[in-house]
C-alpha cells in the first residue's frame, strides 16, 4: 500500500533534514572509503599486486647472468654495485651474530638481554611490517649499539619479485625504519638466501639491482637451522666456528616462531666463545666503515611516522575483518543449513498431517480488509482476485486519504459484499484497525491493495484456525511482476529467503512476521494484542510481536499464496527496504522485554528475537566482507583461490534456493540470475541496512515514503500456476 507521509501522534518529531541526509548518507561512504583504504595499504604493502609475482625461470631467462667468480668463491659480504663486485670476510677469530625475521615483541628483547649483559653487538634484520607494529623494539636495539639491517618489508623471495615489487619492498621498509627509529640503512638481506655460493642466476640479478642502489647484502658462513629447533646446545654447536679459530658470520632468527632455544643457545654459545678468543663484530666492521645505518631527515622521518601508523591501523583492522569474515562465513554457513534443516522437516510434517488443530474445519465466511490509499491502478485486480475466492468473504475496502479516485474506482466494479469506507490519511495501522472494527466475522484477512489472491488463498489462509490456541496466520507472498532482471532478483529473494525463513520459524514456533501483503487474525486475538500500532514503519512485524507476547500461536499456511507487487526501480526497491529494516528495528526493541518474559512470550523472546537479530541484522551488515573480501583477494592475493572460494559461497546460496524453489513448486529457471544478484542487487541491501542501522543510532524517526505502484501484477490463470515473466 502506498501512502502519504505520516506520523503517528505522540512519536518524536523527524530530525532536520539536513543531519538525517548527512548522517545516512555520508557515513556510510566514510565507512566504505575507510574500509577500502586499510585493505588497499594492508594488500599492497604486505602483498603487492597479484601480477608481481614472476616465474624464476623467466627471471633468470631474462638475465642470462651467471654470478662472478669473486662473489661465488668470496666471503658473505658483498657490495655488488662495483665492478668487479666486492666481497668480505670475517677476520680470524671474529664473529657476527646476525638474527632474522624481527622484530618480535616476545624474543627481540630476550635476545637483547643476553647481548647486552654480555657486552655483545649484534646485527638485526628487521621486517619493515614488524618494524611498523613494533617501532619501540627497534629504537631499543638501536639506543643498545646494535646493527640494523633491511630484510624487506613482507619476506617474499626477492628472485620471484618483478623489479618495481624489489623496490616497494625496500621503499617500505626505509619508511617504517624512518618512521620507527628515524634511520635509514643501506645493508640488505635477501630474505630465504644463505651462503654467497649458492645465488643462483635470478637471485644475482636481483643482487645486482640492490648493489646498484647503494645496498651492502649480507649473506652467512654458517646457517644454525634454529628455526627448526633442534635444541639449544645443535644450535650454539652449529654456530660455533668450524674450523676453530675461523672468522664467520652466523646466521640465528629472533622471530617467526618459538626462538626460547635461540636464547637458550646465546647464553652457551657468547660465553665458550669468549673464553676461546673470539671477538664478536658487526657487518659494518667488516666492511671497513663505522656504520651502515644514517639519520633519516625531518621529512623522511614525517612521512615514516604517517606509514607507520597507516600500516598499524590497516593490519590491526584486517587482522579484524578476517575475523568477522570467519564469523560471517560460519553465521551464513549456519543459516543455510538450519534452514535446509528445519526446512525439510516442516515440509514433512506439513505432507504428514493437515494444517488444521484439533477444532472443526473453518467454513464459515471471514472479513477481508484492504486499506487502499491512492491505488487506483491495482484496486480492480486486487477486488476482482477477492471475488472469485472459493471461501465466503465479506470484503471491507478502507480508503485512507487517497486523491486519485481509488474509492471510486472500487465502486464501480460493483462487486457483491464489497464496502468502500471513506477515511481521512491517518496511516495503514489506523486504516486497518478502521476495517477490523467493520468487520462482521472473527476472523479477519488483511492484505495490500496492489496484492492479487489466488481463489484459494482464504480457505488456505484460514484453516490453521481450527486450533483455537492460533491467533494469526502468515500467507505465503510472491513476486506478481517478475518480468525484468529487478523482478526476478525479488522473486528470487522472496522464495529463499522470506519464504524459507517463515518455515523455520514456524516449526520453532516464534515467527517475528505476518505480511502485510497475506496475513488473517482472530479479532479476539488483535484486541488483546492492542490492535495495530503506529508506533513503528513496520506495523505487520510490531503487530506479529505483540501477539506473541499476548501468548498465541502463529502459524505459516505456505499454500496461502499472494502476488504482490514488488518495487519496479532500484530507487523504489531502496525506500522500501529501507523502511522495512528500520521498522524491523523499532519493533523488535519495542518488545525486547519478551527476552525475560514468561511462557509462549519467552519462547518468542529468547528463539525469536535472537534469530531475526542474528540472521536480520547482523550477518547483513557483516555479509559486505565477503565482496570485500574478494575484491581484496582477487587484486593482491591468490585470483584462483579467491575465485574458488566465492564460488563455494555462491555455490551455497544455489543450493538454498533451488531447494526453496523445489519446495514452493516454481521453475527453477529464474536462478541463472542468482550470480548477477549476489554482485548488484545485495550492494543496494547492504547499503539499505546500514543507512536504517545509522538512522536508528541518530534517533531519527523515518517518514513512510510513498512508493509508485504500475499495477502490473500477473493474475494467474484459474486452476493455475504463475507462468508469465517467469
Amino acid at each position: 500500500m502506498r501512502r502519504r507521509p505520516h506520523r503517528p501522534a505522540g512519536s518524536p518529531p523527524a530530525a532536520p533534514g539536513p543531519r538525517r541526509h548527512w548522517f545516512r548518507i555520508v557515513v556510510p561512504l566514510v565507512l566504505l572509503a575507510f574500509v577500502v583504504s586499510v585493505l588497499a595499504v594492508d594488500g599492497y604493502t604486505s602483498r603487492g599486486f597479484a601480477g608481481d609475482q614472476e616465474g624464476r625461470g623467466e627471471r633468470a631467462g631474462r638475465s642470462g647472468a651467471g654470478v662472478p667468480r669473486e662473489v661465488a668463491d668470496g666471503g658473505p659480504v658483498v657490495d655488488a654495485g662495483h665492478d668487479p663486485p666486492r666481497s668480505y670476510r670475517a677476520p680470524g677469530r671474529t664473529v657476527v651474530l646476525t638474527f632474522d625475521d624481527g622484530p618480535d615483541p616476545m624474543w627481540t628483547p630476550r635476545v637483547r638481554e643476553v647481548l647486552d649483559r654480555h657486552g655483545v653487538p649484534g646485527t638485526f634484520f628487521v621486517t619493515g611490517r614488524q618494524t611498523a607494529r613494533h617501532p619501540g623494539l627497534v629504537r631499543d636495539l638501536i639506543r643498545s649499539g646494535h646493527e640494523i639491517g633491511v630484510h624487506t618489508f613482507s619476506h617474499p623471495d626477492l628472485a620471484t619479485q618483478s623489479g618495481d615489487a624489489v623496490d616497494r619492498e625496500l621503499a617500505f621498509t626505509q619508511l617504517a625504519l624512518a618512521g620507527a627509529a628515524g634511520v635509514h640503512s643501506s645493508l640488505v638481506r635477501m630474505p630465504y638466501s644463505s651462503t654467497a655460493g649458492a645465488l643462483d642466476g635470478p637471485s644475482w640479478s636481483v643482487a645486482r639491482h640492490l648493489g646498484e642502489k647503494g645496498y651492502v647484502l649480507a649473506f652467512v658462513d654458517q646457517d644454525t637451522r634454529d628455526w627448526s629447533r633442534p635444541g639449544a646446545r645443535a644450535i650454539a654447536d652449529a654456530a660455533t666456528p668450524d674450523p676453530p679459530g675461523r672468522g664467520t658470520v652466523v646466521l640465528l632468527h629472533d622471530s617467526g616462531g618459538d626462538r626460547s632455544q635461540t636464547v637458550r643457545a646465546l647464553e652457551t654459545l657468547v660465553p665458550r666463545l669468549k673464553a676461546d678468543g673470539y671477538r664478536f663484530a658487526t657487518v659494518a666492521e667488516l666492511v671497513g666503515v663505522e656504520r651502515l645505518t644514517d639519520g633519516a631527515g625531518t621529512a623522511a622521518r614525517w612521512q615514516g611516522w604517517v606509514f607507520v601508523t597507516a600500516v598499524t591501523v590497516s593490519g590491526t583492522t584486517v587482522s579484524v575483518l578476517g575475523v568477522l569474515l570467519l564469523v560471517v562465513g560460519g553465521l551464513v554457513l549456519g543459516r543455510c543449513v538450519l534452514m535446509l534443516g528445519l526446512a525439510h522437516r516442516h515440509a514433512r510434517l506439513a505432507r504428514r498431517c493437515p494444517r488444521a488443530g484439533p477444532g472443526p474445519p473453518v467454513t464459515g465466511p471471514v472479513s477481508v480488509v484492504v486499506p487502499a490509499c491512492n491505488e487506483v491502478l491495482c484496486i480492480g485486480k486486487t477486488l476482482r482476485s477477492l471475488a472469485v475466492s472459493d471461501h465466503p468473504v465479506e470484503i471491507v475496502v478502507v480508503d485512507d486519504g487517497s486523491d486519485d479516485g481509488t474509492a471510486d474506482a472500487a465502486e464501480a466494479l460493483g462487486l457483491p459484499g464489497v464496502t468502500v469506507v471513506r477515511t481521512p490519511n491517518r496511516g495503514k495501522a489506523a486504516a486497518l484497525n478502521t476495517g477490523v472494527l467493520r468487520a462482521s466475522h472473527e476472523i479477519v484477512v488483511m492484505l495490500d491493495a496492489d496484492t492479487v489472491f489466488e481463489p484459494s488463498t482464504v480457505r488456505r489462509l484460514v484453516e490453521p484456525f481450527a486450533d483455537p490456541s492460533v491467533g494469526a496466520t502468515a500467507g505465503n507472498a510472491k513476486v506478481g511482476n517478475r518480468h525484468g532482471m529487478l523482478g526476478r532478483w525479488q522473486h528470487i529473494e522472496y522464495v529463499m529467503g522470506f519464504n524459507l525463513d517463515r518455515r523455520m520459524y514456524d516449526l520453532l514456533h516464534c515467527m517475528p512476521t505476518v505480511p502485510g501483503a497475506v496475513g488473517a487474525f482472530r479479532v479476539r486475538a488483535l484486541r488483546e494484542a492492542g490492535m495495530l500500532s503506529g508506533d513503528t514503519l513496520a506495523e505487520d512485524t510490531d503487530l506479529t510481536m505483540a501477539l506473541h507476547r499476548a501468548g498465541w500461536e502463529v502459524r505459516y499456511a505456505e499454500h496461502a499464496v499472494a502476488r504482490t507487487e514488488a518495487p519496479g526501480s532500484l530507487r523504489q526497491l531502496r525506500r522500501q527496504r529501507y523502511r522495512w529494516s528500520y521498522g524491523t528495528m523499532q519493533a523488535a526493541w519495542k518488545h525486547r522485554h519478551a527476552l525475560v518474559e514468561r511462557g509462549h512470550a519467552g519462547r518468542f523472546g529468547r528463539v525469536g528475537l535472537p534469530l531475526l537479530a542474528v540472521f536480520q541484522i547482523l550477518t547483513p551488515l557483516l555479509a559486505p566482507l565477503i565482496d570485500l573480501l574478494t575484491v581484496y583477494g582477487l587484486v593482491f592475493g591468490n585470483a584462483a583461490l579467491t575465485l574458488l572460494a566465492w564460488c563455494g559461497v555462491l555455490a551455497v546460496q544455489g543450493v538454498c534456493a533451488a531447494y526453496a524453489f523445489r519446495l514452493d513448486g516454481e521453475p527453477l529457471r529464474p536462478l541463472w540470475a542468482l550470480p548477477v544478484q549476489q554482485i548488484v542487487y545485495r550492494q543496494v541491501m547492504y547499503l539499505v541496512l546500514v543507512q536504517a542501522c545509522l538512522t536508528a543510532l541518530s534517533g531519527y524517526r523515518l517518514p513512510w515514503q510513498r512508493l509508485k505502484r504500475k499495477g502490473n501484477v500477473v493474475v494467474p490463470p484459474a486452476g493455475g500456476g504463475l507462468r508469465s515473466g517467469v
